[in-house]
């Protein structure tokens, strides 16, 4: 099991982070939510906790609980500039579908 992040990404969160003051990473979940059932969630993470699964990217710390895991695994997040929008992108492989806004996906 697997999560990672483009070098993209890891500038955008590091230099959030030396914004904050403080961080060492992204917690990354799933929620239920949105037309096609699941939602991605994402924080800064400022320490772990025991039920944590941890992987490093760039050196910076991906953080991800047991229950998310199934659905995260091999996931790849960048961060993405297209026209006058930006943000993150979840380059998911185990998202059989989305829906019309890119707010929610299914597996």
């Amino acid at each position: 099991m697997a999560i990672t992040m483009t070098e993209a990404a890891a500038r955008h969160v590091q230099k959030s982070i030396d914004k904050r003051g403080k961080g060492l990473g992204l917690r990354l979940a799933v929620k239920t939510s949105g037309c096609s059932g699941l939602s991605y969630a994402i924080e800064f993470a400022d320490e772990t906790s025991p039920e944590d699964v941890s992987f490093e990217s760039h050196g910076l710390q991906l953080l991800v609980d047991q229950k998310s895991l199934p659905f995260l695994d091999g996931t790849q997040l960048d961060f993405v500039r297209e026209g006058l929008n930006e943000g993150f992108k979840f380059n998911n492989p185990n998202s059989k579908a989305e829906c019309g806004c890119g707010e929610s996906f299914a597996v």
